[in-house]
């Protein structure tokens, strides 16, 4: 009687199957070696090519200035109007090497939008114009800089500097919002600028650090969702909601003292205008039908103009 189980094997296999292992015991170790030296090769390129703290792997053109000031305009302001914060941007841009961008916010296709959201673009367009700069400095219309002699490299965007004055563990909207600034961000990994006044962010005046984060943060921000929500501040209260809602955003932001970055010419006296302050905002001074923003700042600008003449 035959039974269906298989020969037994022989602990002394014939010669030929030892000879039918060493071909791909050959290629097991050449494979090997091969990869050896394709990740070593790897790794010298890298090491070659790769950043260093003396050098960047990306050439940056000369005269690439080093931040870029952004203001957009009205075209229904007075000449005068506009020609006073042309010179007060331009002054300051010459100052540090800077460039200077004043489009339009009728430039860019926002429908329905309110033309306050013109801002969201135009630092987006500016990023294409200058693609090499560092930063982007965005200041509403209704502002001037004060203090030319403070630098955004030096009085903010300095990663010890900025250490400094990150507010931490505070409600990114004020008084009690529940999602609240990160407590362990360091300078390095700030992206992300500005300051806070009694109503939420005060986004008249902003610094961002151009790159990718930075395309995908003003996309985001732009997003034609966000647009059409019809949010009561149009764009300032599209930026706070994603600042809360949005993880990847609010690991790039520093909120720093209003007084800082974003003064103001009325308001609380934690946020108020003081001499030496870098910007001055007639904040509102738009929206108010009673007020009038060139009027407004014309003591200021008078005491801008004054400074300046102090440097020649």
């Amino acid at each position: 009687m035959h039974f269906a189980f298989p020969p037994r094997k022989t602990s002394h296999p014939p010669p030929y199957a030892a000879r039918s292992t060493r071909p791909g015991f050959l290629r097991y170790s050449q494979l090997r070696n091969l990869l050896i030296l394709a990740v070593g090769a790897v790794v010298t390129i890298y090491l070659l090519s790769g950043p260093s703290s003396g050098s960047s792997s990306v050439s940056i053109p000369a005269g690439t200035p080093k931040a870029v000031v952004v203001t957009t305009l009205d075209p229904s302001l007075s000449e005068s109007y506009k020609a006073a914060i042309k010179a007060n941007r331009k002054h300051y841009a010459a100052k540090h090497s800077y460039a200077a961008f004043f489009p339009n916010t009728t430039d860019y296709p926002l429908g329905d939008n309110p033309t306050s959201w013109s801002l969201v673009p135009a630092m987006r367009h500016a990023m294409a114009l200058y693609p090499h700069t560092p930063y982007i400095f965005y200041l509403t219309s209704t502002a001037l800089i004060m203090n030319p002699s403070l630098s955004i490299e030096d009085h903010i965007m300095e990663p010890r500097r900025l250490e400094s004055l990150m507010l931490v563990d505070k409600p990114v909207v004020p008084p009690d919002s529940v999602i609240k600034t990160f407590s362990h961000l360091k300078g390095d990994r700030i992206d992300f600028v500005l300051s806070q006044d009694n109503e939420g962010l005060a986004g008249g005046s902003m610094v961002i650090r151009a790159g990718e984060w930075a395309k995908f943060f003003l996309d985001s921000w732009f997003d034609p969702l966000y647009r059409s929500y019809n949010f009561q501040k149009a764009e300032a209260h599209a930026l706070e909601h994603i600042v809360q809602w949005h993880g990847t955003i609010l690991a790039k932001l520093a909120l720093v003292p209003q007084r800082i970055l974003n003064s103001y010419t009325q308001g609380p006296a934690e946020g108020i205008y003081n001499e030496g302050d870098f910007v001055a905002n007639f904040h509102g001074c738009i929206r108010d039908a009673k007020r009038n923003c060139e009027a407004e700042m014309q003591p200021l600008l008078t005491r801008w103009r004054e400074i300046t003449d102090r440097e020649r």
